[in-house]
């Protein structure tokens, strides 16, 4: 059963995907919120040049909608991860998180790039994590099928925690879409392990570039994990940060025309 929250500001998301019930998980929109242009309105993001005091009462009202302390961290774009419990500090340098507590909120801020929400199928673990390119490839130390990137790391650390990862659900958030992702030769280079299934998530562009999958290249790292229930994000133009710009805030987009682009966040928790 999936269990909607009521009253929520326009145009949040609430993900579609058979949770257990005490699985709970949202997104922000940039809608909802008090900051004014060019975060307007739901910025969450401490830095990027908003208001303090906005970005506060933009996380308290996040945490009054969810009735948890969202935890958010400091991404760098990296594979680390953290498990959060009920005392677990802000401002921590990480990618993903993961918890088996209630009270607290796994949260990942993004502008372009793809949070991924993760959980149990009984229920007794959350995750989430921060899945732009680099992260999701993980650093440039071997060969493309033996990086370990974001979503490896937070696998492994859940497993050394003892969590049970055999039957797992993923939902896939908005994020830059093929539509509008070109990217350069090393990109491709990153990713590709010779496999069919990822160099068709690359389509040449001309000048060695190419438009880019972030979304599907996520379901790839997902399904060699063994994760093949992966609800939201299809790759369509609906998810599309850039191209949906009433919706979302988008750091390719917003920072080229505006010069800065507010944040987005997607928690996953536990209720009691």
């Amino acid at each position: 059963m999936i269990l909607r929250m009521q009253n929520l500001p326009a145009h949040w998301i609430q993900p579609d995907w058979p949770t257990p019930t005490r699985v709970r998980a949202l997104m922000t929109s940039r809608q909802g919120g008090v900051s004014a242009a060019p975060w307007d309105s739901m910025n969450l993001g401490d830095h990027v040049g908003d208001q303090s005091a906005d970005v506060h009462t933009n996380r308290e009202r996040l945490a009054a909608q969810i009735g948890q302390r969202p935890v958010f961290l400091q991404q760098v774009h990296g594979v680390a991860s953290l498990q959060l419990g009920t005392a677990t500090p802000q401002g921590l340098v990480a990618d993903a998180c993961w918890s088996r507590d209630p009270g607290v909120a796994c949260t990942i801020m993004v502008a372009d790039c793809l949070p991924v929400l993760l959980c149990d199928a009984a229920g007794r673990w959350v995750a989430a994590a921060h899945a732009g390119w680099r992260g999701l490839a993980g650093p440039a130390v071997a060969t493309p099928s033996k990086r370990l990137g974001v979503l490896e790391s937070l696998w492994a650390d859940i497993q050394l925690a003892g969590g049970d990862v055999s039957d797992v659900l993923a939902w896939l958030g908005p994020c830059i879409g093929p539509q509008v992702f070109e990217v350069g030769p090393e990109v491709r280079a990153a990713f590709d392990d010779g496999s069919p299934e990822v160099q068709a998530l690359f389509t040449p562009t001309g000048q060695g570039k190419f438009m880019a999958d972030l979304a599907g290249l996520a379901r790839v790292r997902l399904q060699a994990l063994g994760v093949t229930r992966v609800f939201g994000n299809d790759s369509s133009l609906p998810w599309c940060t850039v191209s949906g710009s009433a919706l979302f805030f988008s750091h390719r987009r917003d920072s080229r025309n505006l010069g800065q682009s507010g944040r987005m966040a997607a928690c996953i928790w536990l209720d009691r």
